[in-house]
């Protein structure tokens, strides 16, 4: 019983900083254009590679 003390305060901690993480995320835009970059892949506009 004596581990629930120090189990309950950890998986709180862990938790909100899991959900601080996820809305900061939401606030950055990173949900913005799901999309995009599974099109960029796709497109074959830039035939150079990078280094040259």
């Amino acid at each position: 019983m004596n581990v629930l003390v120090f189990l309950i305060p950890v998986s709180l901690v862990l938790g909100c900083a899991g959900l601080a993480a996820f809305l900061w995320s939401l606030r950055n835009d990173q949900y913005e254009d799901l999309e995009g970059d599974a099109w960029r892949i796709l497109s074959e506009d830039d035939d150079t590679p990078r280094g040259s």
